[in-house]
């Protein structure tokens, strides 16, 4: 007969799971052992925040449910931090632990059993979607198929599910498809939001994650031509858009001649965005006028004038129904690009980009460079960047970058020297499963970002500067092709490493300014406009 462990791979495979990022150990291997022969790949990984980090990655780069196993106590606690970044930027992560056996459970006691807690789910609770305990082995494929849904249902989120370990060693008798469940059917009403639009002598579209998740560029991009409106995107938005598109505006809202055409709005479209702090500079934003908000979750920082508690795509596709045929003419003009902030970090940029696929991934860590292509990269198609700008979790760029390198995409990580030491025994999971990623590594030997934050208030930076090591060295002790380069050869060894198939790293001495979408330069602050 199947065991619990058989059973919870055939719900990942019914789920249309492809790929699976875990850790061994002691508790999980009857779980382990099910996955030989099946259609899922499971990737092992030498820590667990990696584990949930690349199941990040590879839900961002393709939409899809992102999968990571750990094992019990320590083992899920590590976990913790990047189910925390997944739930802050809605990516649809399945984190699946294990629990200590049943038999050996005394409810409210701590008996000392290996990797005990006494509720290791509250680790996750305020981080995850919905909490899933599964009780008996034969309830198992039934409850990985739910949580499964749930973490891709709108709005997206991680759950987290729970199995002791003895459920996956158990017999069931088998396992039988749950039923699909079927929401109620409804009419989007979208009647005062049109007519909101129809009023608006400069309407404005905002587009964010919520856009992306609902596949909505393109609907975006006709209901903006279509009423002769601006289209700014929210970090989750980027690369909606074509960056040739005539209605994007081609600077983020953190750069005052964006900020300038939101100002200027007299009704603001917002699709699937939260408004977040990072994106309106600490909700320094001020409200248009009229504002509508397409959205499965109702608004809260920004509530609007009119809400369509709606699917991004469903919504759009029900305002062009309504929205009279004939184009209204643009009342803004397009700004300037990037090239307003000349010097090195366009520079940079420029050459990053001339090695990138137009389909290709990048995904940014929380440093000085990563900041910059976040804000000002010129980003090929949606789901082009995977950026931490939810929790801002320093060191999520490589280890997020080995989940999204499985998606058939070119894939990039940029990093920066100190970011990329919190993961950098990963490059072994690299070379091992021939992960087809390619490293940046931007070396200013420090947190360049905090030595920022020190000087710029004339102070003397503290802690602010690493002892790195020898990285190219370090990636060819385990088997990873990795070289110096320069700015100038940057574009081409980037293609170079994509075109290889399989992991490199290439590491640029440089050091950045900080871009306007930091903190310290948002020109909305106190006193700065």
């Amino acid at each position: 007969m199947p065991t619990g462990g058989e059973a919870l791979v055939a719900a990942l495979e019914q789920l249309g799971v492809e790929v699976v990022f875990g850790l061994p150990g002691v508790h999980n291997l009857a779980a382990w052992r099910a996955f030989a022969g099946s259609g899922v790949r499971l990737v092992g990984v030498r820590h667990e925040q990696t584990a949930a980090y690349a199941a990040d990655g590879w839900a961002r780069a393709t939409g899809r449910l992102g999968v990571a196993l750990t094992t019990t106590g320590p083992g899920a606690a590590n976990a913790v931090t990047a189910t925390g970044e997944a739930w802050s930027c809605h990516s649809p992560v399945l984190v699946i632990a294990t629990d200590i056996p049943t038999a050996q459970r005394v409810p409210g006691q701590y008996r000392g059993v290996l990797h005990e807690c006494t509720d290791q789910a509250s680790f996750f609770r305020p981080v995850t979607k919905e909490v899933v305990h599964v009780e008996r082995a034969e309830d198992l494929f039934a409850e990985v198929l739910r949580a499964g849904r749930l973490a891709m249902a709108a709005p997206r989120r991680p759950v987290y599910l729970e199995v002791p370990t003895d459920l996956l060693r158990a017999e069931v008798d088998g396992w039988f498809e749950a039923p699909v469940p079927v929401g109620p059917s409804s009419t989007v009403l979208v009647d005062d939001a049109v007519g909101a639009l129809l009023e608006a002598r400069r309407p404005l579209v905002w587009a964010g994650g919520g856009a992306t998740a609902a596949k909505a560029g393109g609907l975006v991009r006709l209901v903006a031509e279509r009423i002769g409106a601006p289209v700014l995107t929210s970090f989750g938005g980027r690369g909606l858009l074509a960056p040739s598109a005539p209605c994007l505006v081609p600077l983020p809202p953190h750069a005052p001649e964006a900020g300038a055409l939101w100002d200027a709005a007299d009704c603001v479209l917002v699709v699937g965005s939260d408004l977040d702090a990072m994106n309106t500079q600490g909700f320094r934003q001020p409200r248009p006028p009229t504002l509508v908000t397409v959205d499965v979750a109702e608004p809260v920082t920004y509530p609007p004038d009119v809400w369509v508690a709606a699917d991004a795509a469903a919504a759009l596709l029900a305002v062009l129904d309504a929205l009279p045929a004939r184009r209204r003419s643009p009342w803004w003009h397009r700004p300037e690009g990037r090239s307003t902030y000349a010097g090195q970090e366009t520079e940079f940029l420029e050459a990053l980009e001339s090695g990138l696929p137009s389909n290709a991934v990048v995904v940014a860590d929380m440093c000085v460079a990563g900041y910059w292509y976040g804000a000002f990269g010129r980003v090929g198609g949606a789901r082009g960047l995977a950026y931490p700008v939810g929790w801002g979790t320093l060191g999520f760029g490589f280890p997020a970058a080995l989940g999204a390198a499985l998606s058939r995409r070119p894939t990039v990580a940029l990093v920066g020297d100190g970011g990329f030491l919190f993961a950098c025994g990963e490059l072994a999971t690299a070379a091992q499963e021939r992960l087809p990623v390619t490293v940046v590594l931007v070396d200013d030997g420090g947190y360049g970002m905090l030595r920022y934050d020190f000087t710029k208030d004339g102070e003397q930076p503290l802690g602010c500067d690493l002892a790195t090591p020898d990285f190219v060295a370090l990636a060819t002790a385990f088997g990873v092709p990795a070289r110096e380069v320069t700015v100038g050869g940057l574009g081409a060894a980037v293609a170079d490493g994509i075109a290889s198939g399989g992991p490199s790293l290439l590491v640029l001495r440089a050091a950045f300014g900080p871009p306007l979408s930091t903190s310290p330069r948002w020109y909305r602050a106190a006193g700065r406009g």
